[in-house]
C-alpha cells in the first residue's frame, strides 16, 4: 500500500474543505450534484471519445498502481540472476528451461526460455527489448487517458460555470431560482480545476513513476540474462547490476 498517495488525496481536499470551513462558509455550499454531473461526465465522454477501448480499460486497470505499485524488487532480482547463473555453469543453460515453467512473470519466463533453447545473447537482448517498447508505450498510453482527463476537466468546468450563468440570466425577474445557479457557476469551476489539479494529473505522473521504475526493472533484467546467457563470472554480473538496485 502506498500510503503517500492515500495521505496525497486526504492533505488535498482536506485543505479545500478545511479552508473553506475555517473561512466561516458551509461544505454543503460546495456540494452540488449538478456541477459534479456536468465535471466528471464530460470529461469521461471527451477521453473515451479520443481514447481506444483497449487503452482505456487498461487505465482502468493501472489506477490500482496508484495505491498499490507492481512489487518490483530489484534485490530479489539479482538474487535470481546469480541463481540462474549458478545453474547454467553448473548443469548448462538447457536446465534453466525447467525454471522457466515456474516463473509466474511472463517476461522472465520467455526470457529463461530463450536462453534454454540456445538463443544468442545478440537474439535474445533484440527480442525482449522489443517486447519491453511495446509493453512500455502501451503503459504510458493507459497513463496518458489521466493526463488527458486533467486536461480537459478545468475547461469542461468552465462550461458547467458558463450554463450556470445562462440559467441565472434568463431567470433574473425569478430571484429565488438564482442562487441554484450561481451555485453550479462557480462550484462547477472549482470541480473542474480541482479535480484535474488534485487528482487526474497526479495520478497520470504517478502512473507515469511506476512506469518507469517497471521497465528499469526489466532493463536490469534483460542485462542480468544476457550475462547468464554468455557464462560470465557471478561477479562480474552481480558488479554491472549493482548501479540497479533500489
Amino acid at each position: 500500500m502506498d500510503i503517500l498517495s492515500l495521505l496525497g488525496i486526504i492533505i488535498g481536499f482536506g485543505a479545500i474543505i478545511g479552508g473553506q470551513y475555517l473561512e466561516g462558509g458551509h461544505i454543503d455550499s460546495i456540494l452540488n450534484a449538478v456541477a459534479l454531473m456536468i465535471v466528471l461526465g464530460g470529461t469521461l465522454g471527451a477521453v473515451m471519445l479520443q481514447t481506444s477501448l483497449k487503452t482505456f480499460l487498461d487505465a482502468l486497470k493501472m489506477m490500482s498502481w496508484v495505491f498499490v505499485p507492481p512489487k518490483l524488487s530489484t534485490e530479489e532480482l539479482l538474487e535470481k540472476i546469480l541463481e540462474w547463473n549458478q545453474i547454467a555453469r553448473r548443469e548448462g543453460l538447457f536446465k534453466l528451461e525447467s525454471l522457466a515453467e515456474l516463473e509466474e512473470d511472463p517476461f522472465i519466463e520467455k526470457g529463461l526460455q530463450l536462453i534454454s533453447d540456445g538463443g544468442t545473447p545478440e537474439m535474445i537482448r533484440e527480442i525482449l527489448e522489443n517486447d519491453l517498447d511495446i509493453q512500455e508505450a502501451k503503459e504510458i498510453q493507459a497513463a496518458k487517458v489521466y493526463e488527458a482527463m486533467g486536461g480537459y476537466s478545468p475547461t469542461i468546468g468552465i462550461i458547467g460555470a458558463v450554463l450556470g450563468l445562462i440559467h441565472v440570466m434568463r431567470n433574473l425577474a425569478e430571484p429565488s431560482s438564482l442562487g441554484s445557479g450561481i451555485a453550479v457557476a462557480f462550484v462547477a469551476t472549482i470541480y473542474g480545476v480541482g479535480l484535474a489539479n488534485l487528482l487526474f494529473l497526479p495520478i497520470a505522473n504517478k502512473l507515469r513513476a511506476a512506469i518507469e521504475r517497471r521497465t528499469s526493472y526489466y532493463i536490469m533484467l534483460i542485462e542480468g540474462l544476457i550475462k547468464v546467457a554468455d557464462g560470465e563470472n557471478p561477479r562480474i554480473i552481480e558488479s554491472h547490476l549493482q548501479v540497479y538496485l533500489d
